[in-house]
């Protein structure tokens, strides 16, 4: 698995006051200058502050066992900005929370828009992915059209890519990943982000046909030919492109060897052999067959020569 995606320059750059735009990798989280409130009105605004300071001790003193902070408004500079100081210093918790407040208490601030998608990103960091997945699809329900969609999209296939597990585990949030993913590459083809779902997509093939060739290989060792066969046909025909093809095809020789399908196990040799020819799978499929020089299929694709090989009297 790759290391986490790192975000360079969040957290770093300070700019002026003013309605928040898109980046590249990654979008930078801005602080804010004061610049909401009028001086006349701070008074005011501070005054509003204390009272429902008051208000909410009294109320936590009424409740016991409340461990709730007291609300408290503040300005949207003041919160964007501590939340922007804690992503910094790496509490991402603290900082979901104070990006989450931003939202809460100026929803009609052009910094709410923002501060949703960077309440995402905390919790991403958090490794607390279902939370930053529901900030993300509440992101991009809302903001369809914002210009950092593309990079939502990313970030929601990363939190279902860095879950993924073992091949022994169940493959559901693989899946949940590959179509993820996919959605990236197909919105928002000519970013960077869907050159890099790309990669990953590849990744992720390997891994499904990892979890097909574990469970080939358990079919296979309590002599289960059939289904062992299924397991390893889905492997050639779905993830041609992986590096489990090689063992598949040796795999399909054998089973076929155990059938007593000696002509059968020759031809999905002789693929192997014709894609593969330096393979030690091959070598060990050689082995198996017998002496006598194997048959080369030219002038066809490897999806059909394999399928001609693996079932050619249609019993399956």
């Amino acid at each position: 698995m790759p290391g986490r995606w790192q975000m360079r320059g969040w957290a770093t750059r300070r700019i002026d006051a003013g309605p928040p735009g898109g980046a590249e990798i990654p979008p930078p989280i801005p602080y804010i200058q004061a610049m909401t409130a009028p001086r006349a009105a701070r008074p005011i605004r501070i005054a509003a502050a204390l009272a429902l300071a008051l208000a909410g001790a009294g109320l936590g003193a009424c409740s016991s066992g409340n461990d709730e902070e007291a609300y408290v408004e503040k300005p949207v500079e003041e919160l964007y900005n501590n939340a922007v100081n804690a992503m910094s210093s790496g509490q991402y918790k603290r900082a979901a929370k104070l990006f989450d407040e931003v939202e809460r208490q100026h929803p009609y601030s052009v910094w709410a828009t923002r501060a949703n998608l960077q309440a995402a990103y905390a919790h991403y960091q958090a490794n607390k992915y279902d939370d930053a997945i529901v900030a993300l699809d509440r992101f991009i329900q809302l903001n369809p059209s914002n210009r950092d969609v593309a990079y939502a999209y990313y970030l929601k296939a990363l939190c279902s890519y860095e879950q993924i597990t073992d091949v022994a585990r169940d493959a559901r949030m693989t899946e949940q990943s590959l179509q993820a993913l996919q959605e990236v590459v197909r919105r928002f083809p000519d970013t960077s982000y869907a050159r890099d779902a790309r990669v990953k997509i590849d990744l992720t093939y390997d891994h499904l046909a990892g979890k097909e060739m574990e469970v080939g290989r358990f079919y296979l060792k309590r002599g289960q030919w059939l289904a062992a066969i299924n397991r390893f046909r889905n492997v050639v025909e779905k993830y041609q492109t992986t590096s489990h093809v090689p063992e598949a095809l040796h795999r399909l020789v054998e089973c076929y060897m155990a059938l007593g399908l000696v002509d059968e196990a020759r031809r999905s040799a002789a693929v192997l052999g014709h894609n593969y020819p330096g393979s030690s799978w091959y070598r060990d499929s050689y082995a198996l067959v017998g002496t006598g020089e194997l048959p080369k299929e030219e002038n066809a694709g490897l999806v059909s020569r394999t399928l001609n090989a693996i079932n050619p009297l249609n019993l399956f």
